[in-house]
């Protein structure tokens, strides 16, 4: 099983204006993917539970995706 690690990154309070955070578009274009599917792109999800079994769902999708058009 892959080691996952998590780094969370924090903006600083002191620095003004536009500054890039680390990483951060990796999140973003996961969110937009999910996006792609009907049932997440609004907020129709009333149970916890149901939303996250639409988000396992949609990543299952995006992964059987790219494997099948051999990207990896």
């Amino acid at each position: 099983m892959p080691r996952l690690r998590l780094e969370i990154v924090k903006r600083s309070d002191d620095i003004m204006g536009f500054i890039v955070v680390p990483r951060r578009w990796v999140v973003e274009r996961t969110f937009s993917w999910f996006t792609r599917n009907r049932r997440l792109a609004k907020d129709f999800e009333n149970l916890a539970e149901t939303l996250a079994t639409f988000v396992t769902l949609a990543s299952i999708q995006l992964t059987l995706t790219r494997f099948a058009s051999g990207k990896s």
